[in-house]
């Protein structure tokens, strides 16, 4: 395994590089995603590095699918979504192109034309600054 610390989610994690915190417990860093698909599009890092769920700790995996629930529910209502997409890719063939493991939460609502893997244009700074306040609300 490369040195998952240089990558651009080690880099958040370490707190070398800015991100919007959504989240942040001693096991995991919610952030919204810098290229989303819709506005409100967050993505769940572990701290412990795996590149992706190949590599993932036992550990990690179970504390994952609680927290993606609360993430979910408060980007659901946050952003009066119709659905939500939980999404997680391994591996290049699997659209991952950051090679840290990560889960999209990407809020959807009824014929919004989101085409997964393609970055929403239009997306302000300010929506954005917006959409996070009010997803730490909901995640009370």
């Amino acid at each position: 395994m490369s040195d998952l610390s240089s990558t651009i989610f080690g880099k958040i994690i370490a707190g070398q590089l800015p991100a919007a915190k959504i989240y942040e417990d001693e096991n995991f860093l919610v952030i919204l995603d810098k290229f989303p698909s819709s506005l409100g599009h967050c993505l769940i890092l572990p701290k412990t590095p795996a590149r992706n769920i190949f590599d993932l700790d036992e550990g990690t995996a179970q504390a994952l699918y609680p927290l993606a629930k609360r993430i979910a529910n408060a980007v659901k209502t946050a952003t009066n979504a119709d659905g939500i997409h939980i999404l997680q890719n391994n591996e290049a063939a699997a659209w991952q192109t950051v090679f840290y493991f990560h889960i999209h939460i990407i809020p959807r609502h009824e014929n919004d034309g989101v085409q997964l893997g393609k970055s929403t244009a239009g997306i302000s700074e300010e929506q954005s600054a917006k959409i996070a306040v009010a997803i730490r609300r909901e995640l009370g």
